[in-house]
């Protein structure tokens, strides 16, 4: 075919547009991939990922589905435990439960005998009233502080006081086995103890630790696979200390919101929380029942409706033995010792701005956890500042070396147990 004069040309630039159209819709699909954005939350794509139902010959172990929860028996699962191919086949089913499907399970009788929940309970109760004429301890992550009351750090409190019963309660074998599916061995189990008070009000719905006590803006600082990554790390769960029927308020859960990619930033939006309040479960637990799911579950403690049920329950939070680095660092003395070199240095302009905030990046403890949550609770977020957060602050607000050493010093003393 023969083009008319400059068709040829024209055909080229038409080419070359285009060309570079795809090249431009690549890198958006590519960076859209990469970085996730609170504004690209999708309440259609999430019901399209959580309308489903589990179906009971996904989990030949489970003794029945509740709600959409596999529901355990306790007895059984400890038989299973007790063969290496069952307990293989058993602990997988709970990964695939956990992970693409309804994001949790409910054990019955996960302790066959309650003496070791009776013991801990009245040292719970006594702990509770320590800490009340101590003015200490309290606040909640997503309730209003007051309302309920929250022992922190209740593993190592119970562990101290009698480590008899201690090692009678957490020598439990459902506990160890869904820890290790999860997990895998040399896991690191914390608790909280929590008390929802008759009147207590639900929590918002919210996911959990790590990514889960980040602000939306900070959650968009990370990558997709760190949000991929963020609940296998942890794993949630909650043992009954007492019995709770539905009017106690047990937990809501919303089986499968763990698979929505951009959930972390989506919890906190109206239309997913209007949602959430539609559509969530809840299941009845007697005491020494247990639950466990997937931190990324959109969930919340409910509304303790009773009249006198003071709800009570054990909540743990067991943890990936591979979140630390290689070696020991005494980040507070590299902090205090770098904190006037980097003072002078901005002063006399031999170093700019931003080199120095990589160098307290480089140096200074940039996450808030772990820490005593009874010395050190978050104040107008979900985490206290960090030893970089004190940092930056100081430099930007001109201190002195001696002012900084004494307020990085008493930071650090309230992240000791």
């Amino acid at each position: 075919m023969v083009l008319p004069d400059g068709a040829y040309i024209l055909h080229l630039t038409g080419r070359c547009t285009e060309d570079a159209m795809k090249d431009d819709n690549a890198k958006l699909m590519r960076t859209n991939g990469v970085w996730l954005a609170e504004e690209s939350c999708d309440l259609d794509e999430f019901r399209r990922i959580v309308e489903r139902s589990a179906n009971s010959a996904d989990y030949p172990f489970a003794s029945d589905i509740v709600a959409n929860v596999p529901v355990y028996d306790g007895f059984n699962a400890r038989n299973a435990a007790a063969s290496p191919g069952s307990r293989k086949e058993i602990t997988a089913e709970w990964v695939e439960a956990l992970t693409d499907g309804p994001g949790v399970i409910a054990i019955r009788g996960a302790f066959a005998d309650m003496t070791a929940i009776d013991k801990a309970n009245d040292h719970f109760w006594a702990i509770i009233e320590e800490e009340r004429l101590n003015n200490v301890g309290g606040g909640d992550h997503f309730a209003k502080p007051g309302a309920n009351d929250r022992i922190w750090n209740a593993l190592e409190k119970l562990c101290l006081r009698d480590p008899a019963t201690f090692a009678a309660y957490y020598g439990n074998a459902v506990i160890a086995l869904v820890s290790e599916a999860w997990l895998g061995p040399a896991y690191q189990i914390t608790s909280q103890l929590n008390v929802v008070n008759p009147g207590g009000a639900a929590q918002l719905p919210h996911r959990d630790y790590h990514l889960g006590f980040q602000s939306p803006q900070a959650i968009e600082g990370y990558p997709a696979h760190v949000h991929r990554l963020s609940p296998v790390l942890t794993l949630q769960g909650a043992v009954a200390h007492c019995d709770m029927p539905l009017e106690t308020g047990p937990t809501l859960y919303l089986p499968f919101s763990q698979s929505y990619l951009p959930g972390y930033m989506a919890t906190g939006r109206p239309e997913f929380r209007d949602y959430f309040e539609t559509h969530h479960v809840q299941l009845p637990l007697a005491k020494g029942d247990a639950a466990f799911f997937n931190p990324a579950l959109f969930h919340a403690a409910g509304t303790n409706r009773s009249k006198d049920v003071r709800r009570i329950a054990n909540l743990l939070q067991v943890s990936s033995a591979f979140g630390r680095a290689m070696e020991s660092v005494d980040r507070l003395k590299m902090s205090l010792r770098l904190y006037p070199a980097l003072k002078r240095l901005l002063a006399d302009k031999a170093i700019a701005a931003a080199a120095a905030d990589n160098a307290v990046a480089a140096s200074a403890e940039g996450y808030s956890f772990p820490t005593n949550l009874d010395r050190d609770p978050p104040i107008g977020g979900m985490a206290p500042k960090s030893q970089q957060d004190l940092m930056r602050r100081a430099l930007k607000e001109n201190w002195t070396a001696d002012a900084f050493a004494k307020a990085a010093e008493a930071q650090a003393w309230r992240r000791l147990t």
